[in-house]
Order: C-alpha cells, then structure tokens, then sequence
C-alpha cells in the first residue's frame, strides 16, 4: 500500500478555477487546492506569510494573495520535494529578492527624479547669476 499525500490528487489541468471573491473559507480553500483543513491550519502555524483573517465567529477567511501562497507553498513541497525548512527559506528568499527588485527600481526612479532636479537648479542659478562682465 502507498501511503497517500495530501495535496497531490490534483494536477495543473485538473485544479478547479479560483471564482474571484473578496474572502474564501478554509472549505473553499481546500476545494481549490486540494489540500484538507488540518494541513491548512498547521501550515498557518509554520509559515509565517500565511496568516488569513478571522471573522468573528473564529472561522478563517483567507484573501486571494493566501490562496496564491497556499498554492505556492503546495508546490514547494509536493512538486519541488523540499522540506519545510526549505520551502521557508525559499518564501523567505523570493521575499526578500522581490523587496529587493522593488527597490531597485524605485531607487533607479528616485536618481532619474534627483539628477533632473538638479539640472533644473543649475539651469534657474545660471538665469539668476549677476552677468560676468
């Protein structure tokens, strides 16, 4: 007999679409992703990124960026076969690298913003400067 993963009776092809809604509940979750409830909730405890809503009543609501990551973090482990420390620290990794990208290219705005500025002040103390005789 071979023991059965959850998460791994679905393929690509296979995987329902995701309806857009505002909130899902850890049922609808589970229904999407194939992944039951109980592994749901212990992968909350784990992964720090993966922090759904509670209403109050208690019951999760969880928003399409914790589908998206439920989904990536299923890949993680099922497809790519890594450990949960190694799924934690390629999450913590591709975080990082896109906050990194980010600023990169906000950086890159900011200078382009600067150097424009300055020609600008340049261009205003040359209109200003007294004549050279």
């Amino acid at each position: 007999m071979s023991a059965e993963v959850p998460g791994r009776d679905l393929d690509a092809q296979e995987r329902p679409a995701i309806p857009d809604k505002l909130y899902y509940r850890i049922g609808e979750v589970e229904g999407i992703t194939a992944i039951p409830a109980y592994v749901l909730r212990y992968w909350e405890s784990e992964f720090k990124l993966l922090r759904p809503k509670k209403n109050p009543a208690g019951q999760r609501l969880y928003r399409r960026r914790d589908l998206d990551l439920v989904l990536r973090i299923k890949g993680l482990l099922y497809e790519e076969r890594l450990t949960l420390e190694g799924a934690k620290k390629r999450l913590h990794a591709e975080s990082r690298g896109a906050g990194q990208l980010d600023l990169g290219v906000r950086g890159q705005a900011l200078e382009a913003a600067l150097r424009r500025t300055r020609d600008q002040l340049r261009a205003l103390r040359d209109r200003l400067a007294p004549p050279k005789s």
